[in-house]
């Protein structure tokens, strides 16, 4: 064998456009069920395919949180100490909570775990997740029992209101990633929904991975000038001036609302909304700014009218600027105060408390205004205070004093009492990294003309993070909120499950390309390089390039290349599928570079009269969000297809 490319280029690159070849497998599922799995909170909706205008949204989830809307539960999940799935949300919360301390520390409790598939530098199915005591278990158990979960509130829902058994074969399912996510997660999220038995490798098309700022952007086309808040008008909306309406706008919008045995039902009429009806051509540009609890992730549409098909203009970008980043910073503040050593402690010996403490921040938080004047106050669990007093010998009390940090002081109720500067604080540097990520995004080329600029998901909540949005952004487009803004990814992800062909171009965010032998050039290729069999001289580790990053694909779109064997006797070829995120790639040695798919050929025992040129065509399939490969035999037709696999090279 020729070592690892043992194939060759027979003909110049060509596109073929195959976009019918799949049209005639489309199932028919009676329903399509959305699953947005947040860092912070989850929840899910669906819509029947008989009447795709309505889209209901789960049923109101018990043991909510003061002054938290419960549309969608928290992402919680507790294991019995033999590891065993035990509850989901809101139940695996208050259950922690009450368990004894002594029992507590047996059973294993995780919350924000979704970031792990963002920080995971190389992601595969044995990577761990740690829960609050410190003992690890594998993620994708962890990812597949909270599908489970889903998979059967909602197949219990669908059974309720039928009044019959629903079967998982009739329900299309789709589950929202964060676009700027690298394959291997999206791919990680699949292979957890085939563990939760809500899809399988044989039947792959029951499952769509969907990226949130998709979802949300394909929600945004069908918004009524009633159903959003538009932060720079200046004539009052919904009958309030501007200056109410950044804090309230939210709660005094209501959308009309089908009440359904408790589950909520949105009507999404079958137009596009009229804020586009006043576009020129060519301005039909705007941006998706979707913020959640973990990371930021923002792409760039163009909306074709009158069909609304939306085209991709720049690759996905983002970052982990999510809502956690305000967490975060209340952790600094209280070690600054209380002593990192007392914190760490603290979390480990009373986790219960802990949750506690960051669930009573939570709800503060949500109060913090730009506008605001009276201090915000933090209930201290008992634990707390008496925990610290063990630990140090002094007063809670005594540390705010000593601490210096004038900002926040001890109120006699056994309560912290920030300043609204002090709270803002806290806020500011993930809202200055989503300005400064968001500057650099208006700088690009492509992006010239935004004039909309919606800002979507559950930190879009903030009348913090939205000031700071329309007094950067307010003079070069218009910035705008959904009404029911943390609900928008969801709608949107059960839209685009009833027509996943709305988005028909993407760009690509790798560049990929397979590995191959071309004739030896002196001079052009290096010396190192060179192969010399049966007397040809060949340069080897050739990256053949296929796409681009960030080249443009429409949906369906496949690019075709011709390769033969480089020895024309060999009969087994395999040809090897590279991913890289710089553009211009020469070599597959080169770094940065990974193998993510290998097509095997065996073509033993086919007719010996084949031409001496074996033609091998390989096919790739690119512009929906997960990626096909094909090699033909053009003789004899025989074929291979594979998926790209980012988990397991």
């Amino acid at each position: 064998s020729l070592g690892d490319p043992g194939i060759t280029p027979l003909s110049p690159s060509h596109i073929a456009k195959d976009s019918d070849a799949d049209d005639a497998v489309e199932q028919l599922f009676l329903v399509v069920v959305a699953i947005d799995f947040g860092t912070t909170s989850s929840g899910y909706a669906y819509s029947f395919t008989k009447e795709p205008e309505c889209i209901h949204v789960m049923r109101r989830w018990e043991g909510g949180d003061p002054g938290v809307s419960n549309q969608k539960t928290p992402t919680t999940i507790l294991l019995t100490p033999e590891r065993k799935f035990h509850s989901f949300g809101y139940a695996a919360r208050d259950f922690y909570h009450d368990l004894d301390p002594t029992e507590s520390k047996h059973w294993l409790y995780f919350e924000k775990f979704k970031m792990k598939l963002h920080t995971t530098g190389n992601l595969t199915m044995e990577t761990d997740l740690t829960a609050a005591n410190g003992k690890k278990v594998k993620a994708l158990e962890i990812f597949a029992y909270a599908l489970q979960f889903f998979k059967e509130q909602a197949l219990k829902e669908l059974s309720d209101q039928g009044g019959s058994d629903f079967e998982n074969t009739e329900v299309r399912w789709v589950i929202t990633v964060p676009a700027i996510w690298k394959q291997p997660a999206k791919q990680f999220m699949r292979q957890a929904a085939y563990k939760a038995g809500m899809a399988s490798p044989e039947n792959p098309e029951q499952l769509i991975i969907a990226l949130e700022p998709e979802a949300a952007s394909i929600y945004c086309r069908k918004l009524r000038l009633h159903q959003m808040i538009d932060l720079s008008s200046r004539a009052p909306v919904n009958g309030y001036s501007p200056s109410d309406t950044i804090g309230t706008g939210f709660t005094q919008a209501k959308e009309h609302v089908r009440r359904n045995r408790q589950s909520r039902t949105f009507l999404v009429e079958n137009v596009i909304g009229e804020i586009w009806s006043e576009l020129e051509e060519g301005s039909d540009r705007y941006i998706v700014v979707d913020s959640g609890g973990g990371t930021v992730d923002i792409t760039v549409h163009q909306i074709r009218l009158p069909e609304g098909h939306l085209k991709e203009l720049y690759k996905a970008t983002g970052g982990p600027y999510g809502s956690l980043g305000v967490d975060y910073e209340f952790e600094k503040l209280l070690c600054k105060i209380f002593g990192e050593d007392f914190i760490e402690q603290f979390k480990i010996k009373r986790p219960a408390a802990w949750v506690d403490l960051m669930i009573a921040f939570e709800s503060r938080k949500r109060a913090a205004a730009p506008d605001r004047t009276n201090p915000l106050n933090i209930t201290l669990p008992f634990s707390f205070i008496d925990y610290y007093k063990k630990f140090r010998g002094h007063s809670v009390e005594h540390a705010l004093r000593k601490s210096n940090v004038d900002f926040v002081k001890w109120s006699s109720q056994g309560m912290l009492r920030m300043s609204p500067d002090a709270m803002n604080a806290l806020f500011k540097p993930t809202i200055d990294q989503i300005v400064q990520h968001l500057s650099d995004v208006f700088d690009k080329p492509e992006v010239t003309n935004v004039k909309f600029l919606f800002l979507v998901g559950g930190f879009a909540e903030s009348p913090l993070l939205q000031q700071a949005v329309q007094s950067a952004f307010g003079s070069r487009c218009r910035v705008i909120i959904p009404q029911d803004v943390g609900l928008t990814i969801l709608k949107g992800a059960v839209l685009f499950g009833l027509d996943p062909a709305v988005i028909k171009v993407r760009r690509s965010p790798l560049t990929y390309g397979v590995g191959v032998l071309n004739r030896f050039v002196e001079g052009k290729h290096p010396p190192e390089k060179l192969l010399i069999k049966d007397g040809t001289r060949w340069c080897t580790d050739v990256f053949d390039k296929f796409i681009s990053a960030d080249q443009s694909v429409a949906l369906g779109e496949t690019v075709a290349r011709s390769y033969t064997p480089a020895k024309p006797s060999q009969l087994v070829i395999v040809i090897n599928i590279y991913s890289s995120e710089q553009d211009n790639v020469s070599f597959i040695t080169e770094p940065g570079v990974k193998k993510c798919g290998t097509l095997r050929l065996d073509l033993t025992g086919t007719d010996a009269s084949v031409p001496n040129r074996r033609e091998i065509k390989t096919l790739m399939q690119f512009g929906d969000t997960e990626i096909k490969a094909m090699a033909i035999d053009v003789a004899t037709s025989k074929s291979v297809k594979v998926g790209i696999d980012f988990l397991n090279y």
